[in-house]
């Protein structure tokens, strides 16, 4: 009887450490990588325009 407590306990706290501290870090991770990633293709988006455009002339 003690075990299965136990291991409810822990499954529960498990969850919680889960959904608590590590889905947001890793949502935030990924909202950090989509922001830099948007930003560099700004950024060849702008560096290929002006190679082109430096070109034709």
């Amino acid at each position: 009887m003690g075990r299965v407590v136990m291991l409810v306990l822990g499954t529960l706290l498990g969850l919680f450490v889960l959904f608590n501290f590590l889905l947001p870090m890793v949502l935030w991770l990924l909202k950090i990588a989509l922001i830099i990633g948007v930003v560099a293709l700004l950024v060849f988006v702008v560096v290929t325009v002006m190679g082109k455009s430096s070109r034709s002339h």
